[in-house]
This record gives C-alpha cells, structure tokens and sequence, in this order.
C-alpha cells in the first residue's frame, strides 16, 4: 500500500489499483478526494469532513462510496442514495478492496463546557494503519503498523500524544492533524515524539509518500 500524505488531517491511500481517502475537510486540497473509490470520514468538524469536496468526489466517480457516522451520513444520504454508509463502533466492512474496522465513540473533550461529538477512527487490513480521527482512541486488541498521529489540535497536548504513542505501540506513526503547527516549532514536537514515544517515527510534508502494510 502507498500512503500520501494531504494537507492537515487527510491521507489518500492506494492498493490494487484502488483509492481511499480518510477525512478530506476544509483545510485539504480542494481535489483530495477526487479520484476516490471509497471516501472514510471519523467525524462532522470542519476541517475532517467538507461537504463540497465529498460531493466533487462523489459526482468524479459514480461508484464511490461514502462510510462515516450519522452525523455526517445524514447530511449527504439523500444526494448519493445507496452510496453513503453509517457505521459506528464495532463494525467492520470492506471498502476499495481495505478491510476496515471502526473503533471509538467520542471526539476529545476539547473543553468541559463544549459538548462532545460522536468520533470514530478507522483501523485498514487488520492493523496496517489506524487513523483515529480526532480521539486518542486505542484498537484494543489490535497490533497497530502505521499510526497516523494527530499531533496538534485544540484538544491536545504533547504529553498526551506522546502517551497516546506508547498506549498503541506502533512500529510508527505519521503525523497528520498538524496545519496549524508552527514550522519552527516541528522540530520541537518531533524530537520529543522520537526520543519518548517508543516508536519510529515521521513527518511528511503534503503530497509526499510512504509505503505502508
């Protein structure tokens, strides 16, 4: 599998000959998600899910199809009837030739008098990368190859992404979630994410690619 890395929290990944993108928001390229076979979304904030790029997605190809939450779901079921997908906790399916499971309930608490959000992450082909969306939610159970690791939001702080490292133990993460991070302070967050996190570890810039699996 081949990984690019898009701007912010999304990530296109490639098997087979076939396309999925994870969270293609506002912050993404305009076509992140043109070209799709199946489009994953973890939750209906702004910069995860934009109703005008899953629509162009959608419209580029008339066998894409859309796997998010309900929150998300309702707003685009009646555009693609039959090609959007409600899933939650527990569930698995096969989406562009990936098996995925979902873990997660929530969005992290961002503030205690913000209302939380249903979030949930997307774990591809039993383990080969795991994109939590905007949570620090573990697989249980699961041996986690590539995590993608949202570095810099609202709701965090170094230790906890730190911590959150150690607690899925993968062979290593990618960062993603990280638009609003200051490039004189990467180094800053890179050097404690490799030296404390147990984990290799990597940063990629936007249209850049891994392999990944």
């Amino acid at each position: 599998m081949e990984l690019t890395k898009k701007t912010h929290a999304c990530v296109r990944i490639e098997k087979d000959g076939q396309t999925l993108v994870i969270d293609p928001g506002l912050f993404s390229e305009e076509d992140a998600a043109v070209g799709a076979d199946a489009i994953l979304v973890t939750h209906e904030h702004m910069d995860h899910f934009n109703e005008d790029r899953l629509r162009r997605a959608m419209e580029a190809n008339p066998a894409a199809e859309i796997w998010t939450l309900a929150s998300v779901a309702g707003q685009l079921s009646a555009a693609f009837p039959g090609r959007v997908h409600t899933v939650g906790e527990g569930d698995a399916f096969t989406a562009a030739g990936f098996e995925v499971e979902v873990h997660g309930q929530l969005h992290a608490v961002i503030h205690p008098d913000i209302p939380r959000i249903t979030n949930v992450g997307f774990l591809l082909d039993g383990g080969a990368v795991f994109h939590p969306g905007d949570a620090l939610t573990v697989p249980e159970g699961r041996t986690v190859d590539t995590l993608l690791l949202p570095v810099h939001a609202p709701w965090n702080k170094i230790a906890e992404v730190i911590d959150y490292v150690r607690a899925v133990a993968p062979r290593r993460s990618v960062d993603i979630h990280d638009s609003l991070l200051q490039d004189h302070a990467r180094p800053v967050y890179d050097g404690m994410i490799e030296k404390l996190g147990g984990a290799g570890h990597d940063r990629l810039v936007p249209g850049a690619h891994t392999e990944v699996g």
